[in-house]
């Protein structure tokens, strides 16, 4: 079953952030291969982010955080960027920020 893709404004912004336009070409590209058995990919996340998933992209560097809705049959991209503990920018970091506030 193929799902259909939805990205929120939120991750939209993050995804404009990336200056690389390879690098966005990439994260678009593994964005789209959500739509096939999205539950399979990535891990589940915890915390303010649990019911949300995490797939790596481009290596190690970035992640997309996304959740499933079964009913809908979509998937939701919450948002996508770099990987980099303890630093502002880190894409966990902002969206334990947002999803807090």
């Amino acid at each position: 079953m193929e799902y259909q893709i939805e990205i929120t404004p939120l991750a939209l912004e993050l995804l404009s952030q990336v200056k690389d336009k390879r690098e966005q070409q990439g994260l678009r590209q593994r964005i789209e291969q959500l739509a096939f058995e999205p539950d399979k990919q990535g891990k589940a996340l915890s915390g303010v982010l649990k019911g949300y998933r995490s797939i790596r992209a481009l290596g190690q560097r970035y992640r997309i955080v996304y959740r499933v809705d079964r009913e809908k049959i979509i998937v939701v991209i919450v948002g996508a960027g770099i990987r980099k503990e303890g630093d502002r920018k880190d894409i966990y970091k902002i969206l334990n920020k947002f999803f807090s506030e």
